[in-house]
């Protein structure tokens, strides 16, 4: 089932040529652009898998993720009262 919605622009020769290729295969237009999408991600799909540039950035940074820690826990509770504490040391209100 489709939910999502993705729009392209096409001048009308690519319009022709897709609606003549649809035609002949016996698909939807609409179903074309899926199928292609569909082609080349799966010719893609071994490039991302093997890409080591990310495995490198993903490692890298995965001792970080959910480690954030600072001195007062209670900090993101009481961010209006550290705002306003600033505010009032900076223009003297």
């Amino acid at each position: 089932m489709r939910t999502e919605v993705y729009r392209r622009r096409l001048s009308r020769e690519p319009k022709s040529d897709l609606e003549r290729a649809a035609r002949r295969r016996k698909v939807r237009v609409s179903a074309v652009p899926d199928l292609a999408v569909r082609e080349w991600l799966a010719k893609n799909a071994a490039d991302i898998a093997d890409d080591e540039e990310q495995k490198r950035l993903h490692a890298a940074v995965e001792p970080f993720i959910g480690a954030i820690a600072g001195r007062n826990p209670r900090r993101s509770e009481m961010g209006r009262e550290i705002v306003r504490k600033r505010l009032a040391r900076k223009y003297g209100r």
